[in-house]
């Protein structure tokens, strides 16, 4: 028996015994000692589960209340779709919402139906209750809903509720990092897609800020150019930092906007990312670059020289360099 068929069972079985066993006010009351409970075959019912899980999520253990949303996620391959669905459908409780989309997003990752992702999908970007809208869409963080439900993250970037946005912009950085491995294309063209058509400076530059660019298209690499040039100087800078780790073909065209924008720029903060992203597109040979940039801003010189000591190390991992910089900055 596998471990998803276990945990299901395991809960039908709870269920089953909560509902058949007498309850313990009567048989103190009656001086009656509780008899075993009457195991009879039944199918597990998906609102035999909801019940148990609606109580269960009353319980101030964090912990406790996760094992119930993993347990529905689990469970939820042995139940069957329709009822699921329409559960999910008739559920307004924000919290019961999350936990019935997070079961149908996982019977589509076992490779059931497409279409009950999307229902989530659609959940996500049109119910009227805003609560709900964020609830759906978390539901669908670290799934392949970015495979299946077309635009929908460019949509939810725009939403009414700065709630939905944030969490979308979560979605897709995590999906990013803990799905794809920032080495999945398409994912990177969808969050860098999502960045570009949201009217949310935070949310653009959260999700610039976070996402690995290693495997984005030539479109993806044109929109951050695009972006360099806005007028929000917090996206401007996730932007330049996110330019630091675009492909190889990517590569010389990032280094000579950074350079130019570096001298054009007024806001510390846009130049401290081009730095960090001159340094890691050209590791020892963006040496030249920043030697020659040194001057053009005196708060900025001590940054500049860390790059350069760092690079100079000759390290050959990013990681390392970022290591090494940041601690050549704290033994100043």
């Amino acid at each position: 028996m596998t471990r998803t068929f276990l945990l299901a069972r395991a809960l039908c079985l709870l269920t089953s015994l909560s509902l058949l066993a007498p309850s313990p006010s009567f048989a103190e009351a009656t001086g009656t000692p509780l008899p075993p409970p009457s195991l009879q075959p039944e199918t597990c019912s998906v609102e035999g589960l909801m019940d148990s899980i609606r109580r269960g999520l009353q319980s101030k253990s964090p912990a406790y209340r996760r094992y119930l949303r993993e347990l529905l996620k689990e469970s939820a391959v042995t139940l069957p779709e329709e009822q699921l669905r329409a559960a999910f459908e008739r559920e307004t409780e924000p919290l019961m919402v999350e936990h019935l989309a997070a079961a149908l997003a996982a019977k589509t990752d076992r490779g059931e139906s497409v279409a009950t992702l999307q229902l989530v999908g659609k959940r996500a970007s049109q119910d009227a209750d805003p609560a709900v809208r964020a609830a759906a869409t978390r539901a669908l963080r670290r799934t392949s809903a970015e495979e299946h439900t077309g635009d929908l993250y460019s949509r939810l970037v725009r939403d009414a509720s700065p709630e939905v946005r944030m969490e979308a912009a979560t979605n897709l950085i995590e999906d990013n990092q803990f799905v794809y491995a920032g080495f999945h294309g398409p994912a990177s063209d969808t969050a860098v897609a999502a960045a570009a058509a949201s009217s949310d400076s935070k949310v653009t530059a959260r999700i610039l800020g976070n996402i690995s660019t290693a495997a984005i298209s030539k479109e993806s690499a044109e929109q951050l150019h695009t972006l360099l040039r806005g007028d929000d100087a917090e996206v401007r800078a996730a932007a330049a930092k996110a330019l630091g780790g675009v492909p190889a073909p990517e590569m010389s065209r990032a280094r000579q906007t950074l350079v130019a924008l570096y001298r054009d720029e007024s806001d510390v903060g846009v130049r401290t990312s081009i730095l960090q992203s001159l340094a890691r597109l050209g590791f020892a040979s963006a040496v030249p670059e920043l030697r020659g940039l040194r001057n053009v801003d005196p708060r900025l010189v001590p940054e500049v020289d860390a790059w350069i000591r760092a690079l100079s190390t000759g390290l050959q991992e990013w990681s390392l360099i970022l290591r090494e910089k940041q601690r050549l900055q704290q033994a100043r």
